[in-house]
């Protein structure tokens, strides 16, 4: 029987739940392309009203830095890979006044993924940090390079959807 009192179960329950992205991260095979997806799912929820889409990523940003590094306390590893709120940030990051087409959403979300991956400058390091920090640092800079990319490519490479 656990030691823990039934309150700090509960506590410690929730914070599995959010952190995971609602058990998300306990699929069994690439629980951060599923938390891309989840993130990638909520654009296509809320991309018609800005003013909410920011609103929810600024309530799961906080969420994400209070709850990471308490999950990764209760989980015992170092950024858990059921840890996957920060893929969701991230990828609405990645998203965020992208233009709704198809053929662009498939292009970030293929590009976020390959940066979450590499951990380009200062990711890499900016991971090694301890807590919520290091969890969610990396896929933040992976969304915001994504999307500076993808603006940039839409503004002044005259790139033509077709």
């Amino acid at each position: 029987m656990s030691r823990l009192s039934p309150k700090i179960r509960i506590s410690n329950f929730v914070i599995k739940i959010i952190s995971s992205f609602f058990f998300i991260g306990y699929l069994p095979f690439i629980p951060g392309t599923f938390g891309s997806l989840a993130g990638l799912f909520l654009y296509f929820v809320f991309k018609d009203n800005y003013l909410f889409y920011i609103l929810l990523l600024f309530v799961l940003m906080v969420t994400g830095f209070s709850l990471t590094g308490k999950a990764e306390e209760i989980l015992g590893r170092k950024d858990a890979p059921c840890i996957v709120i920060d893929e969701v940030i991230g990828m609405l990051l990645a998203l965020i006044f992208i233009p709704y087409e198809i053929k662009l959403l498939i292009i970030d979300f293929v590009l976020f993924r390959i940066l979450d991956a590499l951990k380009p400058y200062p990711s890499g390091m900016l991971q090694n940090l301890k807590g919520s920090l290091g969890i969610m640092s990396d896929d933040i800079i992976a969304g915001l390079y994504t999307n500076i990319i993808l603006q940039v490519v839409l503004r002044f490479a005259s790139f033509k959807i077709s």
